[in-house]
């Protein structure tokens, strides 16, 4: 039998497609599902309900009865308790589930053979349906259902890094998804199938503005716009958060300080706390950067970190509200080395935060590099809860173009293990919060969501939204398990299909990384907009921001000295970690060079020479690039054309721009060491001057 042609799509379902299932599968799900029995009193209800008619009928061909009462077999259920006697009478024990965990359980009623999707809260309720719609995209049984889940973190928010111009700063998927200039008028539909696509992940939060804030955001006119949104929002369980300027009381606030314990600056803030949630009942709180980067901050008061987030937190705690305080800080003075100083500015503070305070934390010390060992802030404050911030939006990553599932970054960071209380005390706990006993938990994700049709610029670029969505849900979760899922939803469910590219997700992250920073390498991106290899850089106001402060290369070798001998930034993890760490004998290869400085013709434990592996992992993520589009180029009967084009023209250029990294990266390298390459490596084709030439003044999320 011929195939059916597929029909083109933009990306835009996301993995919430909800095509036809195959036709055995289809009719095993229609007697299963041919009856709907679920109130619609309050938004959420009607969420939960609307989604699921819609979920049916794309998968079935048709939405279910709604019916008020169970008369044959084929019933599903929805409900809490409280909103349904059917629920109510089945004593499911979900006492277990808090307010935003499911059951899914094949039940009878009254003699008849049903599914109920049930939790304590509305929102439990939505979860369960889009887990159950999950499952039936996933191919899964319809009868013998049981399925129970609830978070294993409680704050799950997508960071917006989206100015007031509708720029986004590491932005790469167009404009600012939110249209402020036509707010509060005019509500996007778009808005709305964001909030669902987080609320199919679980994610309860959003910040709408860049960490960079300006002021402006917190006034009348900016907070409708914010109001607007957070009604559109609300029904999915999100709450709205706001990036908030640390000088704003002087900025529009009339004030000529903004220092934190000044009894004004505290009044004005609650004042504006007190604004805020009378527009946004349900406001989240706000994030903060502070001394950073240029950011104002309690230090330009002499202040501390604690002083400025209590100074908010006391704004915001009457209502219920939270502050994320960002860790990521560098000062005006320069340190020996960048990534001790987070950890020298927050450890001495540990126990000094206000309760509605949880201090976030970049998954490593310098910057969403392609690799770098966890943050040692985890494990190393254990009286203040320690939020994990990962970045979604690959600024250090090949932006949208280079496939590269983050979801194997964030698990190696997630199962990292900090030994701060002997072995299995892992990052993960740390932030589920079970290692310290923390009950204020969260999992934050720079978003690269923006105004493409396919909201993230690429189509695998939604893998990591999606990613982040399901390990913020619960940690520990498997990273190939996750991509598995979201190449059935977002693709096909064609096992000839899911096995090739989710090994090809699998490995597309240690790619990027032997392409661009093999070894333990770091920042050598061009300066600003951190598109393309430059290890040459060097001449910035501050060191710390040229590629040769990190890899430190010269004649006679390579790497930072992390070491006692160096900055002895490995002091900063716990003991077992400290000695592997600085020991180059004991250290794990992919973080040699970020520990330690070594020669040229340092002996790897492959025998071979640094020099020569350098080489050959260039080249391997090269060839791994040339597989993958090889992989894809032969899975076209799969897909449709459109998206299966677009992912081959991003997959030419990520190949391109592989071979430009590792032939820019080797010449830049081979004019310090002067040695030849390994037998069997092709030279780069251009001598370093062409590869320092390059500029590119307009690359884009800057």
């Amino acid at each position: 039998m011929q195939a059916l042609p597929l029909h083109a799509e933009d990306g835009y379902d996301l993995w919430l497609r909800y095509r036809p299932l195959p036709a055995a599968d289809a009719r095993a799900w229609q007697a299963a599902a041919s009856q709907l029995v679920a109130a619609d009193a309050t938004p959420t209800q009607a969420a939960a309900l609307a989604e699921l008619s819609r979920g049916l009928e794309g998968l079935l061909g048709t939405a279910p009865a709604r019916v008020s009462t169970v008369r044959r077999d084929g019933a599903l259920v929805l409900g809490t308790p409280a909103s349904s006697p059917l629920v109510a009478g089945l004593r499911l024990d979900a006492a277990t589930l808090g307010r935003e965990g499911y059951l899914i359980r094949s039940v009878r009623i009254d003699g008849h053979a049903a599914t109920v999707i049930a939790g304590n809260d509305d929102i439990g309720v939505l979860y369960g349906v889009f887990a159950f719609l999950r499952w039936m995209q996933e191919g899964r049984t319809s009868t013998g259902i049981d399925l129970r889940d609830a978070p294993r973190v409680q704050l799950r928010l997508l960071d917006h890094w989206d100015n007031l111009d509708r720029s986004v700063e590491r932005g790469y998927a167009g404009q600012s998804l939110w249209d402020w200039h036509k707010l509060p008028g005019h509500l996007d539909p778009r808005y709305t199938d964001y909030a669902r696509a987080n609320a199919s992940l679980g994610i309860n939060g959003t910040v709408l503005n860049n960490v960079n804030a300006k002021a402006l955001s917190l006034t009348a006119p900016w907070l409708e716009k914010a109001a607007a949104l957070a009604d559109v929002m609300r029904p999915y369980g999100i709450r709205v958060y706001l990036s908030a300027r640390f000088s704003a009381p002087i900025e529009i606030g009339g004030l000529d300080t903004a220092d934190p314990l000044d009894p004004a600056v505290r009044r004005w803030w609650r004042d504006k706390a007190d604004e805020i949630y009378r527009l946004i009942p349900d406001f989240g709180g706000f994030l903060v950067k502070a001394n950073s980067e240029g950011q104002p901050g309690p230090q330009d008061y002499g202040r501390s970190h604690a002083d400025g987030a209590n100074l908010l937190a006391a704004a915001v705690a009457p209502h219920g509200g939270i502050v994320m305080w960002r860790a990521f800080v560098y000062s005006h003075e320069q340190p020996d080395d960048r990534a001790k100083q987070a950890y020298s500015e927050f450890v001495p503070l540990d126990g000094s935060f206000a309760g509605n305070v949880i201090v976030q934390v970049k998954n490593g010390a310098i910057d969403f590099q392609p690799r770098e060992p966890f943050h040692p802030l985890f494990g190393a404050m254990p009286k203040t809860p320690l939020m994990m911030e990962f970045q979604l939006t690959k600024e250090y990553l090949g932006f949208a173009t280079h496939l590269a599932y983050l979801g194997t970054l964030y698990e190696e960071a997630l199962r990292a293990d900090t030994h701060v209380q002997g072995e299995g005390s892992t990052v993960l706990r740390v932030v589920d919060g079970s290692l310290h006993g923390h009950g204020l938990t969260g999992m934050a994700g720079v978003a690269n969501i923006g105004s493409d049709r396919n909201w993230s610029g690429s189509i695998f670029d939604q893998a990591n939204w999606y990613a982040f969505g399901r390990l913020a849900w619960n940690p520990a979760q498997s990273a190939r398990d996750i991509a598995a899922e979201w190449v059935r939803m977002t693709f096909t469910g064609d096992p000839r299909f899911v096995a090739p590219v989710v090994d090809m997700m699998m490995a597309s992250h240690e790619a990027v990384v032997d392409y661009m920073t093999p070894l333990g390498l770091h920042h050598l991106m061009a300066r600003g907009h951190h598109y393309g290899p430059a290890p040459w850089d060097a001449g910035s106001e501050r060191a710390d921001w040229d590629p040769v402060y990190y890899h430190r290369a010269d004649a006679h070798g390579i790497g930072f000295d992390r070491t006692a001998t160096g900055s002895n930034a490995v002091a900063q993890y716990a003991a077992p970690l400290a000695a592997g760490f600085g020991d180059v004998h004991r250290v794990p290869e992919k973080y040699l060079l970020w520990f330690h400085h070594v020669p040229w013709d340092f002996r790897l434990a492959s025998g071979d020479t640094l020099w020569n592996e350098l080489a050959h992992r260039y080249t391997r993520g090269v060839d791994e690039v040339k597989d993958m589009r090889a992989t894809w180029a032969g899975l076209s009967a799969h897909v449709d054309a459109e998206r299966h084009r677009q992912v081959a023209d991003f997959l030419a250029i990520q190949q391109r721009e592989a071979q430009w990294w590792r032939d820019a990266s080797l010449a830049y390298w081979q004019s310090l060491n002067r040695l030849p390459l390994p037998a069997g490596e092709a030279p780069p084709p251009h001598p370093l001057s062409w590869y320092q030439s390059l500029s590119f003044p307009f690359a884009p999320g800057h």
